[in-house]
């Protein structure tokens, strides 16, 4: 277990001023390089001399990286644009509204104003044992601390849980998942492109990673097309405090609908599972649908099919029905 302290262990700092600059000081530390952002998940860490990176390379200086650019075809927000910045933008506001209400709730004012879009989406795992030095599957050993009958697994997993039971913890990430977003992923090879669902990194795949970022690899931006702008929106995060804490859950959905009817829809969860969950099964059943409580109540019963509550998480099974309850419901408000 680690022991925690208040000054952290020796690094070189880098500031490049371009993305290409970034892109060179990554490719030649590779594994020893730690990209940091708006720091907030990186003081952690480093504070608690849990992770130990040789180098740190700091994108703050990089103006490219915090734009948002509105089109015709979407919007294009760089990684290292401000939670804040996101929430006020006219063009998120006026057209991406789902993605607005998600930014404001992250932490508290002043966290949104140092936090950025792309450290949200990236962050790794709350989970006490493993980010307490633990370990654990996800830090290498062979067993889940949080996954025994005696363990404190309040906020765990109650859906797609495979050797870890750890969440993700980003409250954007569900949003962008909605809205169809795709994340701008640059290295020393060139840039790929990459759809959010396909982003997050579930234990099944690499237990030892949140995303598909490796070692060179840089999110530069995050770009939202434009079909599901002007749609019905809703999220909600439910947590024990209203500021500062993650989610216990939460939900984002987007819906095309007409006349009370469900033309398309696009359902979310969040702090459920490893990674966002998109409620395909939910979506197929209100689609084509009118909008009625019943027909609400009876996609909170979908959603918590397959649910496997852990010793200390079963609210989270009543938590996952009425949240997606709420959202359906909203589509017709």
């Amino acid at each position: 277990m680690a022991v925690i302290r208040d000054n952290m262990p020796a690094f070189e700092l880098f500031q490049p001023a371009s993305t290409d600059d970034a892109l060179g000081l990554l490719n030649q530390y590779g594994a020893e390089a730690w990209v940091l952002a708006g720091g907030l998940d990186t003081w952690d860490w480093l504070k608690d001399r849990v992770k130990r990176p040789s180098v740190v390379v700091d994108l703050g200086n990089i103006p490219s990286l915090r734009e948002i650019q509105a089109s015709g075809a979407g919007l294009e927000i760089g990684a290292m644009t401000p939670l804040s910045e996101v929430v006020q933008h006219a063009a998120v506001q006026e057209q991406y509204q789902l993605l607005a209400d998600s930014a404001a709730v992250v932490a508290s004012p002043q966290i949104r104003n140092q936090g950025t879009l792309g450290g949200n989406v990236s962050q790794d795992t709350r989970c006490w044992y493993y980010r307490d030095g633990w370990n654990c599957y996800r830090a290498g050993g062979n067993i889940c601390y949080a996954d025994t009958p005696t363990a404190m697994n309040r906020e765990h997993c109650v859906l797609g849980a495979s050797r870890c039971v750890a969440v993700n913890p980003s409250d954007t990430a569900p949003a962008l998942m909605a809205l169809d977003a795709q994340m701008v992923v640059r290295n020393g090879s060139g840039e790929r492109v990459v759809d959010a669902a396909a982003f997050f990194v579930g234990p099944e795949v690499d237990i030892e990673r949140m995303t598909v970022l490796e070692p060179g690899d840089l999110l530069t931006a995050v770009r939202i097309p434009s079909t599901w702008a002007g749609a019905r929106f809703y999220f909600e995060k439910s947590r024990d405090r209203q500021v500062w804490d993650f989610a216990l859950g939460s939900v984002a959905s987007a819906a095309k609908v007409r006349d009370g009817v469900i033309e398309d829809i696009r359902v979310v969860v969040n702090g459920m599972a490893p990674t966002p969950v998109r409620l395909t099964a939910v979506e197929d059943e209100v689609r084509g649908q009118t909008v009625t409580d019943s027909l609400a109540e009876q996609a909170g019963q979908i959603a918590i099919r397959g649910v496997k509550p852990l010793a200390h998480n079963g609210y989270k099974v009543s938590l996952l029905k009425n949240l997606v309850t709420r959202s359906i419901r909203g589509a017709g408000a």
